[in-house]
């Protein structure tokens, strides 16, 4: 075992961690409008500048035991969970694809998908400034840097906002109401570009498979308000998408025999 096979992963899981705290940041700011850069992070509730030593990801939150040093308003606990899974993310890469420019494009669509979710599981919104921009990036990044053929990337990104954009008309002509946003399709134009259409299929599995499950949880919990649970299917597209990277072909391998 080669000292560059054990360095890069621990490297690449504290870039993640370090990331995660970035990308609260942003989720925190855009679902309180506030700006990216000003003030410095602080507790919402009563406004507490953070020192260094409570910015650190993950630790911090085990010595804060949760709270705000300042007025003990208990911190949510997604602060914790993106960090950890920005570094499961980050590490989970360097094992598949080790250092190169694999590792550094899907860790950038990966943190997009992170933040993107996160918003959308608070908001019911997938925002545009992430979704457009990270839509036309995946059509270039795909062919120019992951060797993904344009035609490939292209129709990826056409056949997968096409497809959901028929599912949201026939479901709003069934029933009446949206049963997609218009959020998810552009996010499935971002997915199928980036991974081509070859992978759409399985994207969209294993994000309804995801969905289902969740939805089945809560169908338990509360059986009197479960089937009226609205439920984002943003963030289980993301996760479909995020697992294609890592696992596609093997699971495809697998199923093929």
């Amino acid at each position: 075992m080669d000292l560059a096979s054990v360095f890069f992963p621990l490297l690449a899981l504290f870039l993640g961690l370090v990331l995660g705290s970035f990308y609260n940041v942003c989720i925190h700011r855009y679902l309180s409008q506030t700006s990216i850069v000003w003030p410095g992070s602080h507790c919402p509730q009563c406004g507490h500048r953070l020192s260094w030593w409570e910015n650190i990801p993950l630790v911090s939150f085990l010595v804060l035991r949760g709270r705000c040093r300042a007025c003990r308003t208990p911190i949510s606990w997604r602060y914790p969970l993106v960090e950890g899974l920005s570094g499961l993310w980050a590490l989970a890469l360097a094992w598949q694809f080790g250092p190169g420019t694999a590792w550094l494009v899907y860790m950038g669509f990966g943190g997009l998908l992170i933040v993107a979710s996160f918003i959308d599981l608070d908001s019911f919104i997938l925002p545009d400034r992430l979704t457009l921009p990270g839509g036309l990036l995946a059509l270039i990044a795909a062919p120019t840097l992951l060797g993904l053929s344009w035609s490939s990337a292209a129709i990826g990104a056409v056949a997968g906002a096409g497809t959901f954009w028929i599912l949201q008309q026939g479901y709003k002509l069934l029933r009446g109401v949206e049963g997609l946003g218009t959020g998810d399709i552009k996010l499935m134009f971002l997915l199928g570009g980036l991974l081509g259409w070859q992978s759409l299929p399985l994207v969209v599995f294993l994000g309804a498979l995801s969905g289902l499950g969740v939805s089945v949880v809560y169908l338990v919990r509360d059986r009197s308000q479960g089937m009226q649970t609205a439920i984002p299917f943003g963030p289980f597209l993301s996760l479909g998408g995020m697992l294609t990277i890592l696992f596609g072909p093997s699971l495809l391998q697998w199923y093929l025999g």
